[in-house]
C-alpha cells in the first residue's frame, strides 16, 4: 500500500512567471515527471496541468493548477474528487519564506502560515494533507515579499532552491513507500540548515 496518492506543485501558470521563486512547487513536480519521462498534459476539466508516475511500484498523479498561486485549491479538490483520491494521501509542495533557500521540509496537516495558495489548499480540502515546504528565504521587509517571490532570484538562491528541491525529489519515493515519518527523518537530515 503506497502512502502517497497525489503530489501536487503550487505556482502560477504562464512563461512569465515559470522562473519565479514562487514557482519552486511547480519546479519540484517538474522534476519527477522528468526523473520519470512523463511529460504534463493539460486537463481542462480540473483547470490543471497532470500526468501520472511510478513510484515505489506505485501509481503516482502529479498535478499543476493553472487557476494561479491564490486559487490553487478548488482544481486540487476537483482533480481529488473525479479520482476518489484520499486527501491525506496528497502532497502539496509550495515556496516557504519562513526557511532559508537551501532547506526542504516536510511536515502533515497545521495552517497555512500566511501562503494564499496553501490557504485555499486548506479552504477546499481541509488541513490534513502532506505539505514539502521548499525555502527561499525572506527579504527581510514583510512589504518586500510579494515582489522578491514573484521574480526570479539571484543566481546563488536559485542554485540553493534547486538542489533543495533535487534532495527532497530523492526522498519522495520513500514516503510512498514508507510514509512520512521516515521521509522526513532522512529529509532533515540530509539538509541541516548550516550554522
Amino acid at each position: 500500500m503506497s502512502f502517497l496518492s497525489t503530489i501536487a506543485g503550487l505556482g502560477n501558470p504562464g512563461e512569465r512567471y515559470a522562473g519565479t521563486l514562487h514557482n519552486a512547487g511547480f519546479w519540484l513536480v517538474d522534476l519527477l515527471a522528468e526523473r520519470a519521462g512523463e511529460t504534463f498534459r493539460a486537463e481542462k476539466r480540473f483547470d490543471a496541468e497532470t500526468c501520472r508516475i511510478t513510484l515505489a511500484g506505485d501509481s503516482v498523479r502529479l498535478i499543476k493548477p493553472q487557476s494561479f498561486m491564490n486559487l490553487s485549491g478548488r482544481p486540487i479538490r476537483a482533480f481529488l474528487d473525479y479520482y476518489g483520491l484520499d486527501v491525506t494521501k496528497l502532497l502539496v509542495v509550495h515556496d516557504e519564506i519562513d526557511l532559508p533557500p537551501g532547506i526542504a521540509r516536510l511536515k502533515v496537516g497545521g495552517g497555512h502560515g500566511g501562503h494564499n495558495g496553501v490557504r485555499d489548499v486548506i479552504r477546499h480540502c481541509g488541513a490534513d494533507f502532506m505539505r514539502l515546504r521548499i525555502g527561499v528565504g525572506h527579504p527581510g521587509e514583510k512589504d518586500k515579499v510579494t515582489g522578491y517571490v514573484l521574480q526570479r532570484g539571484p543566481a546563488d538562491i536559485e542554485e540553493a532552491v534547486r538542489s533543495a528541491i533535487r534532495e527532497a525529489a530523492d526522498v519522495i519515493p520513500l514516503l510512498a513507500e514508507q510514509g512520512i515519518e521516515k521521509a522526513m527523518h532522512r529529509l532533515h537530515s540530509t539538509l541541516k540548515r548550516s550554522t
